[in-house]
Parts: structure tokens; sequence; C-alpha cells
């Protein structure tokens, strides 16, 4: 009996796994509703990758904010190699989901990783990304997981102002 419980256990964590690895926010959500203690493991084990640092690794943005809003804990979890999501974002270059990170919580920058390093490389890579002249007009014509821009996503919401300052 044990063993078929632990069984459901780790096909349970394969699926969130594999969920954050190919950013499947559906198969998330399907995963929360059958077993809505599907993310409290994570919050037992003390150095562990979680769904959000596997999101982080695979540069899955829309899986990782969603993981951010969920477990807002998760992005300060270091993993058994004492890096959190941002750390692991930042060495995979990943800069836009770096950047969606420090959105979501500018703290995460003090976050320290391995041999307690505040990881200055960070905000080195922000820095350089921020300054960069035509960051702004990357950033609108950047496709997001769905293919549109931020212009078409603006036209088809009907809110044109939101452009207004590029």
């Amino acid at each position: 009996m044990a063993e078929d419980h632990q069984a459901i256990d780790t096909m349970k964590k394969y699926r969130l796994r594999t969920a954050a690895r190919t950013g499947n926010v559906t198969d998330l959500y399907n995963l929360i509703q059958r077993d809505g203690n599907v993310l409290r493991h994570f919050d037992e084990v003390e150095f562990v990758d979680t769904p959000l640092h596997i999101a982080a690794e695979e540069g899955c943005i829309r899986f990782a904010m969603e993981m951010m809003n969920l477990k807002p804990a998760f992005a300060r979890k270091l993993n058994q190699q004492g890096l959190s999501p941002l750390h692991i974002a930042v060495k995979q270059g990943h800069k836009e989901m770096a950047l969606r990170f420090l959105e979501m919580d500018n703290d995460l920058v003090r976050v320290k990783g391995k041999n307690e390093n505040n990881r200055l490389d960070v905000l080195q890579v922000l820095i350089r990304t921020l300054w960069k002249t035509d960051y702004y007009r990357e950033v609108v014509n950047q496709i997001d997981e769905d293919g549109n821009t931020a212009l078409q996503l603006s036209a088809f919401h009907n809110q044109p102002e939101s452009l207004n300052y590029y």
C-alpha cells in the first residue's frame, strides 16, 4: 500500500517536472486540480530543483511566471548546486526571464547562492541588457510564446495607449 502511494507521488513529480521542462501551464493546472498539494513536496525539501528551477533552466517564461504567482517562495529556494531560479536563468542566458523575475520581486537579487555569492554577474547581465539603446524597441518587437508582439497584443486588446512611451 505504501509502495503504491510512493509510486503515485513519483509519477506526479515526473509529470510536474515534465510540465515545467516543456512550459505546459495547462498540465500544471491539471495536476493541481487532481492534487491540491502537488507542490507541497518541494516546500518540505531544503535544497531541491523546484518546477520554477526547471522552467528557468529551459527558458519557459510563461510557466515560470505562473509558478511565481502560485509559489513565490520557490524563487528564493536553492537547488542542490546552491542556485536560485534567477541564478539559473542568468547562467543559461535567459535575460528576459531574469528581468521578469526581478519585475515580480526585485529583492531576488539579494538571494545568496553557492558560497554565499551574491552573483554580481546577474546584475552585470541586467545592466548590459537595460543599457542597450534599442532595448525598448527589442521588447516591443519580441514575440511571445503565442507568436504575438506587444504591438499586436495592444491592437488585439484595443489598448494603443499601452505602447505610447515606446
